[in-house]
């Protein structure tokens, strides 16, 4: 039992679910387009400017959690979305059809 328990077992990374908790706030802010294509490339470059927080054992998800709720941390994230926001706008990989 322990051995299933262990195969299904993968590292996450907790920030993914940080940016995508922020991100359709701070998009309802911005005049960017809020396709679906140009939202995971806003989330990726977001992610891409952060440190990665992977957890994998519940004791983990509870420190990463933590982390979260500094106001650093917050302000981190926001910033980084903020920016994506901005190269994602001005660099849209979209066609006009698509929107």
């Amino acid at each position: 039992m322990a051995d299933d328990f262990n195969k299904n077992m993968r590292p996450k990374n907790y920030m993914e679910d940080v940016v995508f908790h922020h991100l359709d706030d701070i998009l309802s802010d911005t005049d960017c387009c809020k396709c679906q294509r140009c939202r995971m490339d806003i989330a990726a470059y977001a992610l891409n400017q952060l440190p990665s927080k992977y957890v994998v054992t519940r004791k983990g998800e509870v420190y990463s959690k933590l982390l979260e709720l500094q106001q650093q941390f917050e302000t981190d994230v926001i910033i980084a979305i903020i920016k994506a926001v901005e190269v994602v706008k001005k660099n849209p990989r979209h066609d006009e059809m698509q929107v």
